[in-house]
């Protein structure tokens, strides 16, 4: 087998990864598997917290955990349920990054590296700055509404190291969630 093989089932497997992913998510959001557990540690307060924010995480479980966490504001403390509720989205956000910093970023550059053309792209992804940039963006997607999975895979380009993500994913995770919490408390 050549190497652009090798590398190619590499890309599908990384693909087949994320189908599957998908795939348990939508799975359970429709049995609300994932609705009965934040129900069950919603009266838990900083527990639930915890576990909603592992599901805060990813486009498929966002609605509910944020519907949770945002009850759970609404009755306790939104600075405690934003810092549990934040640490368990970094737990989250660790599963995705390990994926997209190790597998899928290195398999992406690697196929952008063999094709003529793209020099320039390559170019791009070698400043500094660009890095920079790159991280900026993605800490801000992880604090959006939109999905962690986008910001992380920002990240993982940017080729941030383990130890500056987890900080960067605690406080953007915060902001989010103290966000809902507010909103939440004045609805």
């Amino acid at each position: 087998m050549n190497a652009h093989n090798h590398k190619n089932n590499y890309i599908l497997q990384d693909v087949g990864i994320i189908f599957l992913s998908i795939l348990v998510a939508i799975i359970l959001v429709q049995t609300e598997t994932l609705s009965k557990i934040l129900t069950a540690t919603k009266e838990l307060k900083l527990i639930g917290s915890f576990v909603a924010g592992m599901f805060f995480t990813s486009v498929f479980t966002i609605t509910p955990a944020a519907a949770a966490l945002g009850e759970i504001a609404r009755a306790n403390s939104i600075l405690l349920t934003a810092f549990f509720g934040s640490i368990g989205a970094v737990i989250g956000d660790l599963i995705i990054f390990r994926f997209f910093k190790d597998k899928l970023s290195e398999h992406l550059m690697e196929l952008v590296e063999h094709q003529k053309g793209w020099k320039r792209i390559r170019a791009l992804f070698r400043l500094r700055s660009f890095r920079w940039l790159t991280a900026l963006a993605g800490g801000l997607v992880i604090a959006s509404p939109l999905p962690d999975e986008l910001g992380i895979c920002l990240l993982g380009c940017s080729k941030i190291k383990t130890s500056r993500f987890i900080p960067l994913s605690f406080i953007f995770n915060f902001l989010g969630i103290l966000l809902i919490g507010w909103i939440a408390q004045a609805i």
